[in-house]
């Protein structure tokens, strides 16, 4: 079984000092570290993309993205609350750098994780954190159930985050972007066998690999014409030949997140 997500995690017995905390970062237990941040992509800033959050332990190191999708509400995997509580979270917008000290720091008042998760690998990727505190950015809308449409192999989506910059080694300092192409289901399956689950899941990337998301980026958008279309969810390594990464489906999963959002 396939099983790498692309969460990353502080280890907690270097939390006594931030200066340990910035070199400690650490896989995940089902992750590999990767050779690149949004493999192949470019730096950008949260000017550009406001909904772009940083979702970090309560010392501020991010360990996963997120999309702010109303004032109070950000869309996430469900794979980085695995464990979490409200007291160990903070959310961070406006923060191009990581190591900025700028933008709006927020706890959490609610986790939502949905249901049926079980695994990464078994679909239902997806989480919704209402925040304490409002975010004064621009939101990003999301799918509704019925633009299944979106996923049309070879549409081109982008992707966003601050994964590993090396294998084995340190995240992205600043926020990094890429596109890739929708990848048909055949082909996904092709690469992913019985793991890729078509209701639950969508694979972008290209088949000589190069761009993807990587380790940290876990829980970023996958947006389609500027629309929260996918969450960053897992794959085999990152930007390998062969292998796209693969994103929640947003659409089976969109009335869902409504019901959080509107709560």
């Amino acid at each position: 079984m396939f099983g790498l997500t692309r969460a990353r995690k502080t280890a907690a017995a270097v939390l006594a000092t931030a200066a340990a905390a910035t070199t400690a970062l650490i896989a995940a237990p089902s992750a590999v570290a990767a050779p690149e941040p949004v493999v192949g992509g470019t730096t950008t800033t949260t000017t550009a993309y406001p909904f772009m959050m940083q979702i970090t332990d309560a010392a501020q190191n991010q360990f996963c993205g997120g999309t702010l999708v109303a004032p109070k509400k950000v869309v996430t995997a469900a794979h980085c609350m695995v464990g979490e509580t409200t007291g160990s979270l903070r959310v961070v917008g406006g923060r191009t750098y990581l190591n900025g000290t700028n933008g709006t720091v927020s706890r959490v008042s609610k986790i939502w994780i949905n249901p049926d998760y079980t695994d990464a690998n078994d679909g239902d990727d997806v989480a919704v954190l209402t925040l304490s505190t409002s975010m004064p950015y621009t939101t990003a809308s999301y799918v509704s159930s019925s633009q299944t449409g979106v996923y049309a192999a070879g549409t081109t989506a982008r992707i966003l985050g601050w994964g590993t910059t090396s294998e084995n080694g340190s995240p992205s300092n600043q926020l990094r972007t890429a596109t890739v192409p929708i990848v048909s289901d055949s082909s996904c399956r092709g690469s992913y066998g019985s793991d890729f689950i078509q209701s639950d899941m969508v694979c972008a990337g290209y088949a000589s690999g190069g761009v993807d998301t990587c380790q940290g980026d876990s829980g970023g958008p996958l947006l389609i014409g500027g629309v929260l279309a996918g969450i960053t969810s897992w794959g085999e390594g990152c930007a390998e030949a062969g292998y796209p990464g693969v994103y929640t489906r947003l659409t089976t999963f969109s009335n869902l997140v409504t019901t959080q959002v509107d709560s």
